[in-house]
């Protein structure tokens, strides 16, 4: 993809609800949403193995983004014993950060109207990024994405 066409926008890492991670301990969930659902995804075409199984959270407030055309969408993926299934999307992105290279991730997106709860901000975006060391809540960053793919307002 061409680099003129990626947008930079500045952002915050915030928690989200800790549940891609499995780190808030919810027995719905053993070992975090993004475990389960990494082998139906992987099935369906798009390997998560090499990023960090959680997502960091990036506020773009006083912004907020709408979808455009998605890297991948997978429909109806029935990824929990008795939840029902839901939509995803994944779209390019890079965290920037000072003094620091650019890290490739993905923006990792649970279509809201399919979701039976936990409904995303529309002024946050989550991200599944590799591991990285000492990024923490309050960070500020510098967010790029594919101005086809994200729309930022």
């Amino acid at each position: 993809m061409n680099t003129a066409s990626w947008q930079t926008i500045p952002a915050r890492i915030v928690p989200g609800f800790r549940l891609a991670s499995g780190s808030n301990g919810d027995p719905c969930f053993p070992g975090g949403t993004l475990r389960m659902q990494t082998p139906h995804f992987r099935t369906l075409g798009l390997d998560l193995g090499c990023f960090h199984p959680g997502t960091v959270n990036a506020k773009i407030a006083p912004r907020h983004f709408r979808t455009g055309r998605a890297r991948h969408t997978f429909r109806q993926v029935k990824w929990h014993p008795t939840d029902p299934a839901e939509d995803f999307s994944f779209f390019d992105c890079r965290l920037l950060r000072d003094n620091a290279p650019p890290v490739a991730g993905l923006i990792y997106y649970p279509h809201p109207e399919t979701k039976p709860k936990h409904f995303p901000e529309p002024d946050v975006l989550e991200m599944i990024l590799p591991w990285i060391e000492g990024l923490g809540y309050g960070a500020a960053i510098s967010l790029q994405v594919p101005a086809d793919q994200i729309i930022i307002e």
